[in-house]
């Protein structure tokens, strides 16, 4: 058992084995000249055949990376988006309201109508900004 410890831990295969455990991506799909460095630090051909699996299962975790970034992309876009319904939302509200005010007292349709148009500009204006900042969200970051 000894024996067996002593050999696992030799200060070349430790090295070997974690450098290539916290090296960046780039790094760890490395050059033939670099593989072959490798392979003569390890003596038994088992370890160096476990390393080249480290190396190809880094390269997995990049693409992951990028489906991530990508997936929260398109949901900060789709979240920034809602409020283009309450911009909907917001212009029935006013247009409605004009017309119960209206009904209440005609003598008052200039102005009503005026605040109705204002009502309207400042709550499409909203629902405008919320589309702005989607499109921002997909094609600028």
């Amino acid at each position: 058992m000894y024996a067996c410890a002593k050999f696992v831990s030799t200060p070349s295969l430790v090295r070997a084995g974690s450098r290539a455990l916290y090296r960046p991506l780039s790094a760890a799909v490395v050059s033939d000249a670099r593989k072959e460095e490798t392979a003569c630090l390890l003596a038994p051909q088992s370890i160096a055949a476990s390393q080249q699996q480290v190396a190809v299962r880094g390269f997995q975790t990049s693409a992951v990376s990028r489906d991530i970034d990508t997936a929260a992309k398109f949901i900060g876009a789709g979240a920034a988006t809602v409020g283009v319904a309450g911009s909907g939302a917001g212009i029935g509200t006013v247009f409605g309201s004009l017309i119960i005010g209206y009904a209440r007292n005609p003598s008052l349709k200039q102005q009503l109508f005026s605040y109705a148009i204002l009502g309207f500009a400042l709550s499409e204006a909203m629902g405008l900004f919320c589309l702005m900042v989607a499109f921002l969200i997909l094609f600028a970051m």
